[in-house]
């Protein structure tokens, strides 16, 4: 039996593995952070036998909550993964797994590997849709890359999508490639009316570094990025002080942020009511995309999130809420579950990376519902 998490995003720490029945592990921390959560590594062991593994020290991870009625996802061939079922008792998640293949990966949710991402990249640029734009270099040295889809053009907006500034959030990579593969295709009748609007800017990853580290929340520095938008710097958040500066030179008139919500089974956004910028227009143009999102799909909901801001006291280290701000633009984020949508669940998957894609094509749906009003 042997247990490994050295490859990209693999993070996992052996206690105790002298007996398939009694396997004890703990996740590491994010660099320079409390912040741990995000698990990924590979068992091997022998077919047919029952291995029973628990994850410890859960009580002081980021979100003790996120374990509550969550089942582990599992894959043989990197490529299907399936839930299994697990229980949480306050600080140690258990389950159980009999081997049909001699080798099988465990994970927080679905790995969107670097590999992949740089797949996504090259993919792209061979659109005549789109342009691939470096905007500087991670900390570790990694591309800080963004795909920009539409022809520039007077009068059209700009819209920008961002995704993954929580490295484990992985969901919101599979959710960016949805909606980057519904612009570029040339058959679409959604994507070719918005491009005919709008021109869009797409990071499909801010944080590089801390994906491939196995990372939660932070980057290399060990800093949350979606609390760096105030005031970046290159040698603290260079992910975010890059961004920004595209953003004021190309300009904003809706901005997406997309992430995973690690305790709530929903799909939600969470909006920039208490910012000082906000108005009756903001308001409208929120409402708006929410009813055509909610008409798109029953994934969406707009009944449980988070706690609306009182007016004037938004966090504007937020991203969401700092460029909502800076642009007085429609900004969200959007959260998605790492359990599973409990309006519409599956118990063999929960909420997997199919249906993040697809709930990207579908927030293109709601983005053609407001695109002629992102300007007065």
């Amino acid at each position: 039996m042997h247990i490994s998490s050295q490859f990209d995003s693999g993070n996992i720490r052996v206690v105790r593995a002298e007996q398939c029945n009694d396997i004890v592990l703990a996740i590491n921390k994010d660099n320079n952070s409390d912040f741990y959560q995000w698990f990924h590594f590979r068992l091997s062991g022998e077919v047919n036998q029952l291995h029973r593994i628990a994850i410890t020290e859960l009580a002081a991870s980021a979100y003790p909550k996120g374990w509550e009625q969550y089942n582990v996802l599992a894959s043989y061939d990197r490529q299907t993964w399936f839930r299994v079922d697990s229980d949480f008792d306050g600080d140690a998640l258990t389950f159980s797994i009999a081997l049909e293949q001699p080798q099988v990966y465990f994970a927080y949710f679905v790995p969107y590997s670097y590999e992949r991402h740089l797949d996504l990249l090259a993919d792209a640029q061979c659109s005549p849709l789109c342009r691939l734009v470096h905007l500087g270099e991670t900390l570790d040295g990694r591309d800080m890359s963004m795909l920009v889809i539409g022809e520039p053009g007077e009068g059209k907006r700009n819209i920008w999508i961002t995704a993954r500034q929580h490295p484990g959030e992985s969901m919101a990579e599979w959710c960016a490639e949805g909606i980057i593969g519904r612009l570029l295709d040339e058959q679409d009748g959604i994507a070719r009316a918005l491009l005919e609007q709008a021109v869009f800017y797409i990071v499909p990853n801010m944080n590089p570094d801390g994906s491939a580290r196995g990372h939660l929340r932070t980057n290399a520095a060990g800093a949350n990025l979606n609390r760096e938008w105030q005031t970046p710097t290159p040698e603290r958040s260079p992910e975010v002080y890059y961004v920004l500066n595209a953003m004021r030179e190309a300009g904003v008139d809706m901005y997406l942020d997309l992430h995973g919500d690690e305790a709530l089974p929903y799909n939600f956004v969470a909006g920039s009511e208490g910012i000082p910028a906000y108005s009756e227009r903001l308001k409208t143009l929120e409402e708006r995309f929410k009813s055509a999102l909610l008409l798109a799909t029953p994934e969406f909901q707009d009944e449980h999130g988070y706690a609306k801001d009182a007016p004037g006291k938004a966090d504007l280290t937020i991203a969401s809420n700092a460029v909502g701000q800076a642009f007085e633009c429609l900004a969200y984020t959007v959260e998605m579950p790492f359990k599973d949508n409990n309006d519409l669940p599956d118990p063999l998957f929960g909420w997997s990376a199919q249906r993040c894609q697809q709930f990207g094509e579908d927030l293109l749906v709601a983005t053609h519902a407001v695109v002629a009003s992102l300007r007065t």
